[in-house]
């Protein structure tokens, strides 16, 4: 994770951008997890959408649940 945070900081962050954090969303012994990660020298971790408020713990562990389910779904 440090690689993307190190490759954003350098080659597409702006100097007036904010600090970022980055979050990790993992599924454990079915129960869904959610971790806040901060690094060493405040890291800015992206990923796939951009929200302009961080979402709560329960709303993150909802999105994982949905995606978990979407993922045991049969392909069509």
């Amino acid at each position: 994770m440090q690689l993307y945070v190190n490759y954003y900081d350098h080659e597409i962050a702006s100097n007036d951008d904010n600090p970022s954090i980055g979050l990790i969303l993992c599924s454990e012994k079915n129960d869904a997890v959610v971790r806040y990660v901060l690094g060493e020298q405040n890291p800015q971790i992206f990923a796939s959408r951009y929200q302009l408020y961080l979402p709560s713990e329960a709303q993150l562990q909802a999105e994982l649940q949905r995606e978990l389910h979407q993922l045991a779904l049969p392909k069509e």
